[in-house]
């Protein structure tokens, strides 16, 4: 292939002078034969002009999460979720600033589109749809109308859970979940409890004595699985709203002196790096934490740097990974 120090030592021109010439430079300045000949060699050489890459547009990018570093530490899912979303940004060359939703507008000042990450009151919507840039929320969707939204396909998990432990012999099946009523008195009630509820109803296996709410925390999955054992309502599957309850929970049928999972199967969900480690090894879900944080910050450059206008909400599927905390029974 030819090179464009090829094409100058025919023409007897520098480097530079071809190098602006095939890139149209007008303040060159050349005569027109010059630049004539340099065009003419450059097709007898069949030499193929580069296009030049365009430079991407560094985005100024603020960053939510609704969340404390405390609650972080205790659900791993944000915290995996989070380190996606920087590193991805830190990767492209972008700006991060941490917002949030009641910032006075100086602060806000030069903000190209935000990330949004957890969970959300209706104030908290109110307030992010006064900022006049582009949003994308992760785990959530409020309004898709207005914002992009990256979410889970809970339906599906959900219901490759209650799949397996029904093939696995199972009709006595409880489940740890979470609801419980934010600081401004709105209830939260985790989607994906709904989605075994209504499983198991269209089954005929929902059994409401089998079920208990709390928190996010490894304390609630301990504390409930106690709770069940105590009002003897122990079912023989339970599936538990995520890894860090499950852990509780495998604690708490520890000192009861239950057998995991001779004596109760327990699916978790968000497969944590240490669930595989747990003993025994946990059966659960998982979420691929890291591309929904990495394809937040795609989402945002498709709007700002490319242009697109109508929003779009992604459902990113789950996989179930069998382990050793589920037994089949007869």
């Amino acid at each position: 292939m030819a090179t464009i120090k090829d094409i100058a030592t025919k023409a007897g021109v520098s480097i530079a002078t071809v190098s602006r010439v095939l890139n149209h430079d007008e303040t060159l300045n050349a005569q027109e034969e010059t630049k004539q000949k340099i065009f003419e060699i450059a097709e007898e050489l069949e030499y193929e002009v580069r296009t030049q890459k365009k430079r991407r547009k560094k985005m100024k990018v603020g960053v939510f999460y609704s969340y404390s570093p405390e609650e972080e530490l205790q659900d791993p899912y944000y915290l995996c979720i989070r380190l996606a979303i920087e590193k991805k940004l830190e990767k492209e060359g972008h700006i991060k600033q941490i917002v949030k939703p009641d910032d006075k507008p100086e602060v806000l000042s030069g903000i190209d589109g935000v990330i949004c990450t957890g969970t959300f009151t209706k104030k908290m919507i109110e307030s992010i749809e006064k900022w006049e840039c582009p949003v994308v929320f992760i785990d959530a969707d409020p309004n898709h109308k207005k914002f992009d939204s990256i979410v889970v396909d809970y339906n599906q998990a959900v219901e490759e859970i209650v799949s397996y432990l029904v093939e696995c012999g199972h009709t006595k099946i409880g489940m740890i979940g979470c609801r419980g009523v934010n600081q401004n008195g709105e209830e939260i009630l985790d989607t994906r409890m709904q989605c075994f509820q209504d499983s198991l109803m269209k089954r005929g296996l929902y059994h409401p004595e089998y079920t208990k709410f709390g928190d996010y925390y490894a304390k609630y999955g301990y504390r409930l699985l106690k709770e069940l054992y105590n009002e003897r309502n122990m079912p023989t599957a339970l599936f538990v709203a995520n890894d860090s309850m499950a852990a509780g929970s495998y604690r708490a049928a520890y000192e009861l002196g239950l057998k995991i999972p001779d004596d109760i199967s327990i699916i978790g969900f968000n497969d944590i790096p240490t669930a595989k480690y747990m003993v025994p090894p946990l059966t659960t879900v998982r979420l691929y934490m890291e591309f929904m944080g990495e394809y937040a910050v795609k989402l945002l450059e498709e709007r700002i740097v490319q242009g697109r206008e109508i929003c779009v909400k992604v459902s990113i599927p789950t996989k179930l990974y069998v382990r050793d905390s589920v037994k089949t029974v007869k």
